[in-house]
């Protein structure tokens, strides 16, 4: 983990991120049964985040059990094989990502237009989430995706379009509410 130049060094004196990979070695060195892990990512660069995920499965490879506490649903998503979701200190999913995804069906559209064009008021859509590049629109029920095509089509040039499970971000902010850059549409 590119940490022996700081073998001298007292834990306190490093970086936030330099911290959590020494945490994560004391952690792991023992080649524990069990693994808890609380926010192992925070403070951490790309390549140092890199690092701990790969570390994180081959522990699991190992045979080791990994319980990881994330607030962060793209780590969720990529490394866990089920998820207990707490919200206000009651549980509020439980499974695998494909069986809660299941639950919300394929509700969500995901499409990048070339240049900013303004998306609202479009036919069968509740909700428009801008992700900056790319924006999801959640459908109603019954909401036919081709009519939304050719609504988006009218409006500007589709760089992609698809019709997607929602992301487990997104599934946690219907059940916790909504977040600010969420627009509602009538």
């Amino acid at each position: 983990m590119n940490l022996l130049q700081f073998a001298s060094q007292k834990v306190e004196t490093l970086s936030k991120g330099m911290s959590q990979k020494i945490q994560f070695i004391a952690a792991v060195v023992p080649e524990p049964k069990l693994l808890i892990l609380d926010e192992p990512f925070s403070g951490l660069d790309p390549v140092s985040a890199d690092t701990i995920r790969a570390s994180i499965l081959e522990m699991r490879r190992r045979g080791s059990t990994v319980i990881l506490s994330t607030h962060d649903m793209n780590v969720a998503e990529s490394l866990c094989d089920s998820i207990f979701m707490i919200f206000r200190g009651q549980k509020v999913l439980d499974g695998s990502l494909a069986s809660i995804q299941a639950r919300y069906g394929s509700d969500t559209i995901r499409v990048e237009t070339e240049g900013r064009v303004a998306l609202g008021e479009l036919p069968g859509i509740e909700r428009i989430n801008d992700l900056g590049q790319v924006q999801e629109l959640r459908m109603a029920a019954g909401c036919d995706p081709q009519q939304v095509l050719h609504a988006l089509a009218a409006r500007a040039r589709i760089v992609t379009f698809s019709v997607v499970k929602p992301s487990l971000h997104d599934i946690f902010v219907r059940i916790a509410g909504p977040q600010p850059q969420e627009t509602r549409v009538a």
